[in-house]
């Protein structure tokens, strides 16, 4: 089958097209003809051997999937053939088939295409897990949402603003931060300027920010944790700035503030104990929430634009370089 093919640890946009085998069919699992596949910033880490999963070389990138369902094994009683699911799998998106299993496959909710079908699954897992299953945000608290032109960003400010919260929301380009007032978000910052904490003080009354939403880390974590009222909760969802922080833990304990991370491919079965099947009850109520919220129309999803196989690597120009705002999707079968 064709695929973007990852052979040895290098940058994602000096990988190869080529072919790999089709995979095997097991007990449990159905067989996806892949019709879209969300690449992000964690991608680009994956193909370079710096992310906490290493493949088996080769292998094709990707993890988050949309496609119809073409062939099911004997004792799958959750999908059917003709199915448009949408799931996270270990590797293998960039390709036009996979074969997963059945508890990783979710229904696409009526009315959502393949391609808009990426960021509900991905971003908006991430973020309705962080914010309403871990961080428990609500109504009448403040939120502040770092990297909110992102797509995880993006979704992060729908979603507060659907529980009734008060967003700040930072960007780095007037293009992104007029997405994000559109999205609802009440303060708009540029992220370009790295002192936000006075700024984000003056905008709560000195109080500081309830809920912290942090994919960045770096200074911006530093600096959130000063803007934070008392009992806060900071959480860290991701290193994009390439900056892992540490913490000092007197600063929590001046201002009873939780640091809590979040991982939602840990629901995914991606850690070194896989904790796939044990979490299917957690994961189930988040995908039942993103879809109440697509069903009452809470949420839209944004697609920054969609490549053929082919030119992955001028897909991976736009993350790159910073231009995606919301997601962006390899399309397989073109």
């Amino acid at each position: 089958m064709r695929a973007v093919v990852c052979r040895e640890w290098m940058p994602f946009d000096e990988l190869e097209l080529g072919e790999l085998p089709v995979p095997e069919m097991r007990a449990g699992a159905v067989r996806i003809r892949i019709d879209a596949c969300g690449i992000s910033f964690a991608t680009g880490l994956v193909v370079q051997g710096k992310y906490q999963r290493k493949p088996p070389r080769p292998f094709a990138p990707g993890t988050e999937v949309v496609g119809t369902v073409i062939e099911c094994a004997d004792d799958v009683s959750r999908c059917k053939v003709s199915d448009l699911v949408m799931a996270f799998i270990d590797w293998g998106g960039s390709a036009t088939e996979a074969v997963v299993w059945e508890g990783q496959a979710y229904q696409v909710p009526e009315g959502l295409s393949a391609v808009d079908a990426i960021p509900l699954l991905s971003s908006y897992g991430t973020s309705y897990g962080a914010l309403v299953e871990r961080a428990e945000l609500k109504a009448g608290q403040t939120v502040l949402v770092h990297g909110a032109g992102g797509g995880v960003g993006l979704s992060a400010v729908e979603i507060a603003k659907d529980i009734g919260a008060t967003v700040i929301a930072r960007a780095g380009t007037e293009e992104k931060r007029d997405w994000v007032r559109q999205r609802g978000a009440d303060h708009v910052l540029d992220s370009r300027d790295p002192d936000f904490r006075d700024t984000v003080l003056d905008l709560t009354d000195g109080r500081g920010v309830d809920v912290v939403y942090d994919p960045l880390g770096g200074d911006v974590f530093h600096q959130s944790l000063r803007c934070m009222d008392m009992g806060g909760r900071l959480l860290t969802i991701g290193y994009a700035s390439g900056d892992i922080p540490q913490l000092g833990i007197n600063l929590l304990l001046l201002k009873n503030i939780t640091v809590m991370g979040f991982n939602w491919g840990t629901y995914w079965g991606w850690t070194p104990a896989d904790e796939r099947v044990r979490l299917t009850p957690e994961r189930d109520r988040v995908m039942a929430g993103l879809n109440d919220l697509w069903a009452r129309g809470a949420i839209q999803p944004k697609i920054h634009a969609t490549y053929p196989l082919a030119q992955f690597r001028e897909l991976w120009a736009d993350i790159k370089e910073r231009r995606a705002v919301g997601r962006v999707v390899l399309l397989p079968q073109e």
